[in-house]
Parts: structure tokens; sequence; C-alpha cells
């Protein structure tokens, strides 16, 4: 299996992954708020965070969606490198607020190791694409 292949496959279940996790915050957010690390809920209507939060994650599944359909993959690299910042703000707000460890590190942080790794995995493979690309041809004066 190429590494493109790998890319591909890593970059689609970040993209779908991200979407899902969108909907739910976006559709249900209170049922959503249980596995995300956080020791209770907002006091007074905390929806609306929420909501946003979900419109954040649903936007970023846009985003590396849309890369990957119009095949920009260095763009997918750099893109993905930027969004595995916002699971690493979870983390440590999920530190910041004493929420458990295992919710901090094995969901948050995973996350974001995992959209780190692809996106460099991804600038990895459109590097060697451009190192083997063959040279334009001299136009002739």
């Amino acid at each position: 299996m190429s590494l493109k292949t790998v890319n591909t496959v890593l970059a689609t279940v970040c993209a779908l992954f991200v979407l899902y996790l969108g909907l739910s915050f976006i559709l249900a957010p209170e049922a959503s708020t249980q596995g995300v690390g956080l020791p209770t809920w907002p006091v007074g209507n905390g929806d609306g965070f929420l909501i946003m939060k979900g419109t954040r994650e649903f936007s970023m599944g846009l985003v590396i969606g849309t890369l990957l359909l119009t095949g920009h993959r260095r763009a997918l690299g750099w893109v993905l490198l930027m969004e595995a910042v916002a699971p690493f703000g979870d983390m440590i707000n999920v530190l910041a607020h004493h929420g458990p460890l295992a919710a901090a590190f094995g969901i948050h942080g995973l996350t974001s190791a995992l959209i780190a790794i692809t996106g460099v995995l991804t600038l990895r493979e459109t590097s060697r694409a451009q190192a083997t690309a063959p040279a334009p041809a001299a136009q002739p004066a």
C-alpha cells in the first residue's frame, strides 16, 4: 500500500470523525458533553458554547474533506497540522479543569497526535512527489 493511499485513508478518517463530533455537539450538546472529560455541565444554559464547539469541529471536517476531494495534498498536510492544535487545546482545557487524565490524554491527546502524524505523513508524501517530479522542459529563447 502506498504512502498516498495510507494518508488518504487517515485523512478521510480524520474528516469523518471531526464531522461526526461536530454534528453530535450541534444536535445533542448535553449528551455529547459526557465524553469530553470536563467534570460538570456548565451552570445555566451552556448549550450555546457546546454548539459553538460543534460548529468549529464540523467546519474543520469540511476543510479536510474539501482538500481531500480537490486533491490539494500539500495544503491538506499543513491544514491537518494546524487543526491538531484544537484537540491539543481541548486536552489542556480538560487538564486545567481537573478532568480525568484518561479523557485528556486518551481522547484529546491521541486525537491531536493522530491528526498531526497524518499531517506530517501527508507533507512527507508531497515533498517526495515534488522531489521525484521531472523538471520542466526549457523554453526556447
